[in-house]
């Protein structure tokens, strides 16, 4: 019994191992074509940190674009989350366990602690359980906190592979090109009241969605 449990441990780590390994290799070989860094690269040339906001389903280009630098995230506690933590912790991603689908209010406590630590937060708005494109408060209300700004990303991929979950993942072909487009900076008043505040969530989630049609045209 002892043995079949650590084989498959070890089963386990091995195969959560080689999927990031495979990811690794996967992302070296695509092309990005980056429009709009400038207003990042301006950013952080202010020490200024911020929320970084993209779809679930685009996810794995920002993950591996924005690896090595300042970035925290919140990672749901489900199994997938277990394998996307464990990826992003090789990537030096400070990592919490939780989201807003559990426990919204330690969700949010998570997202302003990692603000006052200085990190810049990545958060996929529609995650981690949909409805598809449709932006949670999240990523306002933490920059509107917090006083930082929030910054939206557009991903697409000339060639891709699409799964068939709520998000309809996308996983870049190999030697793939993905166009990448961030918004302006978006800075959110801290007094606005709960109905301004609901149209602003609005206003993100038609510019995200326009960004992301932008980032899937290709000439």
């Amino acid at each position: 019994m002892i043995i079949k449990k650590l084989k498959k441990k070890l089963l386990h780590f091995l195969g959560n191992n080689l999927l990031g390994f495979v990811i690794r290799v996967l992302c070296k070989t695509v092309k990005y074509e980056i429009i709009n860094k400038d207003y990042i690269d301006s950013l952080e040339k202010k020490n200024q940190h911020y929320v970084l906001g993209f779809w679930h389903g685009t996810m794995l280009a920002p993950w591996y674009l924005h690896r090595n630098q300042n970035f925290a995230a919140i990672v749901s506690q489900s199994k997938d989350g277990e394998v996307l933590s464990r990826l992003l912790t090789t990537w030096n991603y400070l990592i919490a366990r939780g989201s807003s689908h559990r426990g919204g209010k330690d969700a949010m406590k998570m997202l302003l602690d990692f603000a006052a630590q200085k990190k810049t937060i990545a958060i996929t708005p529609d995650g981690p359980t949909g409805p598809i494109r449709k932006m949670k408060p999240g990523a306002v209300i933490t920059a509107k906190k917090s006083g930082i700004p929030l910054v939206l990303m557009g991903i697409g991929y000339n060639k891709y592979y699409q799964l068939n979950s709520w998000d309809k993942f996308r996983i870049p072909r190999f030697f793939s090109t993905a166009k990448i487009i961030y918004s302006e900076p978006v800075f959110i008043d801290g007094e606005l009241d709960y109905d301004s505040t609901d149209v602003i969530i609005k206003e993100c989630e038609q510019k995200l969605n326009k960004l992301q049609e932008e980032a899937q045209t290709f000439a």
